[in-house]
């Protein structure tokens, strides 16, 4: 390594992460330098709006042309926080292919492009990195990518979106109401005027495919993944699940069978209390996963803002020019195809609400439509309404297929008014 070797780096978008960036890069300047003997600098910015004031971001680095910024042969790294897919993924295209490593945190242009990005990285000789991602200020994909390469990873459950929490917390902690929660989520900053990445899974069903495609070295995408959002959970329901043992929150999970096959979805669950996930509250993240030898390893922290998210793209740019440095690269190998296991054939435990007349026989009519289909009823709450009672049951592991055979089943039979909520129960 050349000792005083300056990196100069060009960034593509200055908005809340990409502010963050140029100033924690300028705090942090000569900490760099000595520990790593480089003298990193951010070289040029592009941004949509010249007038904009952006706090510690000197103006003379500000361009609107991106393009120009990738091929300038005196850029070294290229940073990416400007978003987007097509648009980004052509440029990121270009820099990479120019022999500039990439740090992005752009989950919607990995979980669709990924592994095509990946190729183009791999076959550039250059770093694609990618910290920021999935869990913003979390430190958790250089360890699921390095640390755990060797590791025969089974399971890995998070609570991916920090705005879904911190609803489901509202919910949970003060009795609010779904719409009242998400408006004060709104009112915080937490929640987009536009919520729907958000409250409908789509968020974190991007993280979730970037998860499978590490955790399993296998080709994962936006479309394979099931999604679920939070926007039909009631108060009623996080009542019940309080008066059973368990929260609710929205989890990302992805996991593989013995046949090799691959799960990938997001959905609510109900999680029991003393599981660690139940814990998370707020804004938080925090990611859960198990393999043979690690057994259970949790990572927790901020999953979202702009100086958190940039902190962990400040480490990966530091790791980036070192490598340029050496003459080095990391990749993520060759990916195979996946194998994705659908939805019928999930195993879950399962919580039914319903409503059903008030007479004699009604339950062990219930209680026969439940065992027909295989699925075997662990507990049971019943609460009268006049001549209509409330059943809550939790039923034991079953077949995704199976239980929602019995819903249909059910949906059948004249002493069942309405079948209501439906989730998966995490137990462990």
């Amino acid at each position: 390594m050349t000792s005083g070797r300056t990196i100069r780096i060009g960034l593509l978008g200055c908005g809340t992460v990409g502010t963050s960036f140029v100033q924690l890069i300028d705090q942090q300047r000569s900490a760099i330098a000595a520990r790593t003997g480089l003298d990193i600098i951010v070289a040029a910015v592009s941004v949509r709006d010249l007038s904009r004031t952006r706090d510690g971001v000197d103006p003379s680095l500000l361009t609107t042309d991106s393009a120009a910024i990738v091929a300038d042969p005196t850029i070294d790294v290229i940073v990416e926080t400007m978003g987007g897919v097509d648009g980004t993924k052509q440029l990121l295209e270009t820099a990479l292919a120019a022999g500039k490593p990439v740090i992005t945190a752009n989950k919607e242009l990995l979980a669709h492009h990924g592994p095509e990005l990946f190729a183009a990285a791999s076959a550039a000789g250059v770093d694609l990195s990618f910290e920021a991602s999935v869990a913003a200020g979390i430190p958790f994909i250089r360890p699921l990518r390095e640390s755990l390469v060797g590791e025969n990873i089974t399971r890995v459950m998070g609570i991916l979106n920090g705005t879904t929490n911190y609803i489901l917390s509202q919910m949970t902690e003060h009795g609010a109401g779904y719409a009242d929660a998400l408006e004060e989520a709104q009112r915080l900053g937490f929640a987009e005027a536009d919520p729907t990445a958000d409250v409908e899974g789509f968020d974190a069903g991007a993280k979730a495919a970037i998860i499978a495609t590490l955790a399993f070295g296998q080709s994962v995408t936006a479309g394979d993944v099931h999604i679920e959002g939070i926007s039909t959970i009631t108060a009623e329901d996080i009542s019940n699940a309080d008066r059973m043992g368990h929260v609710i929150k929205l989890l990302g999970v992805v996991d593989r069978d013995d046949t090799g096959a691959i799960g990938v979805r997001v959905h609510p669950a109900m999680v029991s209390a003393d599981h660690p996930l139940a814990s998370v509250r707020d804004s938080f993240n925090a990611v859960f996963v198990e393999g043979d030898g690690v057994d259970q390893l949790m990572f927790y922290g901020r999953g979202a803002g702009g100086h958190p998210t940039a902190a962990m793209m400040v480490g990966d740019t530091i790791d980036a020019a070192l490598n340029v440095v050496a003459g080095v690269h990391r990749d993520l190998g060759a990916l195979q195809p996946a194998a994705i296991k659908p939805m019928s054939e999930v195993v879950s435990a399962f919580y039914v609400s319903l409503d059903a007349r008030d007479e004699p026989g009604a339950l062990a009519t219930i209680a026969a439509a439940f065992g027909n289909r295989g699925v075997s009823i662990r507990s049971m709450e019943q609460e009268g309404l006049g001549d209509q009672a409330r059943l809550v049951f939790i039923t034991h592991e079953a077949v995704e297929a199976d239980l929602r055979a019995t819903l249909t089943d059910l949906n059948g039979i004249d002493v069942v008014k309405n079948v209501g909520q439906v989730l998966r129960v995490v137990c462990d």
